[in-house]
């Protein structure tokens, strides 16, 4: 049995049974402190199990986590995406920090490299480069931190004064109305086209969500 966040990609593998969750990615079950809905989700892929007329089986959970739910009250951090990135994140790098003392704690750090380096990191990727971080080995494991940590630090500053956004506004916000948006899907592209096949598979997968390639 699986929770499924991509709805195509259960629709090709075809497991067994699978429940399909609107859920953001990484978070199938949905979101953190939310346990009431979480166990809803939870009960409701191992009700597949006693299910006898499969497989297979590919049911959809009714509803959207909370959170999904835009807050009027939320206003996105000011971003021209014409700055370029690195004048941008100069000026998300505050936010984070004060989200960082607001919730305590912090997701980035992934790519080994503070944010000051990631301009040229990636400056270095869209010339044609193969630039590699020392703790992570490779250019793809490299470069895929790097986009981790650029989502989660955007995220995150995008969290740090006022109300809660819901996580469809921090997305929409992020791949709609970034430089580092749209960096990512350039940065993309670069490994597709590599010759580096490490490279070119990660940038495939992980680099940008699929609905989000031509946004």
């Amino acid at each position: 049995m699986a929770i499924a966040s991509v709805r195509a990609q259960a629709e090709k593998t075809r497991p067994p049974r699978a429940l399909w969750t609107s859920a953001i990615l990484g978070r199938p079950v949905g979101e953190p402190e939310d346990p009431g809905f979480q166990l809803r989700v939870v009960r409701a892929a191992l009700g597949l199990l006693e299910r006898t007329d499969g497989p297979v089986i590919l049911e959809d959970f009714p509803d959207d986590p909370p959170g999904w739910v835009d807050n009027p009250g939320w206003v996105a951090p000011g971003t021209n995406a014409s700055d370029g990135f690195a004048a941008e994140l100069a000026a998300m790098l505050p936010l984070w920090q004060v989200a960082q003392a607001r919730f305590g704690r912090t997701s980035v750090g992934l790519s080994f490299q503070v944010p000051e380096m990631w301009p040229g990191f990636a400056a270095a990727v869209l010339d044609g480069g193969l630039p590699v971080v020392a703790e992570l080995g490779t250019t793809a494991l490299s470069v895929r931190f790097l986009c981790d940590d650029i989502k989660a630090l955007y995220g995150e500053a995008a969290q740090a004064v006022g109300p809660a956004p819901s996580a469809g506004q921090v997305d929409g916000w992020f791949w709609r109305r970034t430089a580092a948006g749209a960096l990512l899907r350039r940065l993309r592209l670069v490994a597709m086209e590599s010759g580096n096949h490490a490279l070119k598979t990660v940038g495939g997968r992980f680099f940008v969500p699929g609905p989000r390639v031509d946004a």
